[in-house]
């Protein structure tokens, strides 16, 4: 025989059912289109081979391990990943996302949970319900499992609320490997300034060397009456001027070298690798850049900020769900009884469920959430964009370095052979006493002026090429991948 209590319990999983595939009022989801060119200005100017010829299609593809050749960088980098504090507090907040998406999307799921209680009631005699002749205390016990109240969501607020927890837990994966990029960028930025540094100081000891025996000369010539006073001061000073810039030298390898273990987040170890010559060939000689619609499915920051904009666009749908009624039950099935110890016979069940509808008539929040969720949505449109413009222009700014640099530092090369060769002339003018020792001062502070500016110019193209690296969203991968796999964000259906 079928009874309405057999008919309810076998409308409840339909009921339930219902409820979690429930209706979606969020707005459609479309990417908005890039707002930049479709093509790298002086893209052309990258030459092929390096990691092209490896078979690499993207920059984001070729794993740090190979971008960069010099042993101890790449030590260095490992050490950074492992025990730098950024880095570990990025992957605590991906963890803290992941739990606040699960308890997001708990809520969707109804609650039970099996317990009993127990009333114990006395009455005063014009309250009791038999009379005065009736027993003063009752008592009343109960046992089973009960549901909490759980919402049946026809219109989608719920499944929103979650797909909104579950985008900012994407997101936050993003800004981990966002994080992860830069590290390894600031690694290899603080190793290169402190090779400089170290290189600067060599040039500085041959350069000191070289004005010590020149001050020799002109005092053997002040002592035979054949230089100046004056002559004999400007060698002094020369000689001066290197000790001062050794000094502000080490300052600036010292700053470097707290800047290095700090990224590492350790004391740098005393086993580490020797390091390689220092030069353009520390990183590959080029990097496949690709098309500007490749940074939106390749830069973590980009693929972030989208899915944030998924974000705000399901937000929009759980605030369209609150302007319609709100339904929800509690239920409860086991046993009750008057007495504790007949409780669980078979004539004691007990069941009890409460349909509840909530129907908002006025609520001025309701406007106002709404609202407030679509102005999120226009600002995470905004952001979304900024993004993309702001990773086009990084690698413009890269394209153009690397079309440039090469360029600069061959001009550099012949222009310090130029600098070395005219102070060889003054020395020699100065020797037979043709020309002054004003002219060798020149050529010296010329000659030592190009050869730091070399050095500077040569750093600049090594973190060009990183940033070039960085830019494309390379960094992330320890090993270079010729398929990788694309991380797009799922579409969020209306």
């Amino acid at each position: 025989m079928i009874t309405a209590e057999s008919v309810r319990l076998k409308l409840f999983p339909v009921l339930v059912a219902a409820a979690l595939a429930g209706c979606s009022l969020a707005p459609e989801y479309e990417r908005p289109v890039a707002p930049v060119p479709t093509a790298y200005p002086q893209a052309a100017a990258v030459p092929a081979g390096g990691a092209e010829a490896a078979g690499v299609r993207y920059g984001a593809d070729l794993g740090w391990q190979e971008f960069f050749t010099d042993p101890r960088l790449r030590d260095l980098i490992g050490l950074a990943l492992d025990n730098n504090r950024d880095m570990r507090i990025a992957v605590a907040r991906v963890e803290e996302a992941r739990a606040q998406y699960g308890i997001a999307d708990s809520d969707r799921l109804p609650t039970f949970g099996v317990g009993g209680n127990a009333q114990i009631t006395r009455n005063p005699e014009d309250m009791r319900l038999g009379g005065p002749d009736s027993p003063s205390v009752s008592r009343t016990y109960m046992a089973g499992a009960a549901m909490t109240t759980f919402e049946l969501d026809f219109f989608g607020r719920l499944r929103n609320l979650s797909e909104a927890a579950r985008q900012q837990y994407l997101a936050t994966a993003q800004a981990r490997r966002t994080v992860h990029i830069n590290l390894v960028s600031q690694v290899a930025e603080a190793y290169f300034r402190l090779r400089t540094a170290q290189q600067l100081q060599e040039l500085m000891v041959k350069t000191l060397q070289s004005r010590e025996a020149t001050l020799r000369l002109v005092q053997a010539r002040y002592d035979t009456g054949v230089a100046s006073a004056l002559d004999l001061q400007q060698a002094r000073g020369q000689v001066e001027t290197i000790r001062a810039d050794q000094q502000s030298m080490r300052r600036v390898e010292a700053q470097a070298l707290n800047a290095l273990q700090l990224l590492v987040g350790a004391p740098l170890p005393d086993d580490l690798p020797e390091p390689a010559v220092f030069g353009r060939d520390q990183v590959l000689a080029s990097i496949p850049v690709g098309l500007p619609s490749d940074l939106l499915v390749r830069r973590p920051d980009i693929i972030g900020a989208e899915h944030a904009l998924i974000g705000a666009n399901a937000n929009i749908g759980a605030a369209r769900a609150a302007f319609f009624p709100n339904i929800s039950i509690t239920g409860l099935l086991g046993f009750a009884s008057p007495q504790l110890g007949g409780l669980f016979s078979g004539g004691n069940r007990y069941w009890q469920y409460q349909p509840q509808i909530q129907v908002p008539i006025f609520n001025g929040g309701l406007a106002g959430g709404l609202d407030l969720a679509e102005a999120r949505k226009v600002r995470a449109v905004a952001e979304y964009e900024k993004a993309i413009q702001t990773a086009f222009r990084e690698v413009a700014d890269a394209l153009a370095g690397e079309a440039t640099y090469s360029h600069q530092l061959d001009a550099m090369r012949a222009l310090e052979a130029t600098a070395r060769e005219a102070l060889r002339l003054a020395n020699l003018r100065y020797e037979t006493g043709v020309d002054s020792f004003l002219q060798v001062q020149n050529a010296e502070v010329n000659l030592y002026s190009v050869q730091q500016a070399f050095l500077q110019v040569g750093m600049e193209s090594l973190l060009n090429r990183v940033a070039l690296y960085k830019a494309l969203g390379g960094g992330w991968l320890r090993e270079t991948a010729s398929d990788v796999p694309l991380e797009q964000p799922a579409k969020a259906n209306g």
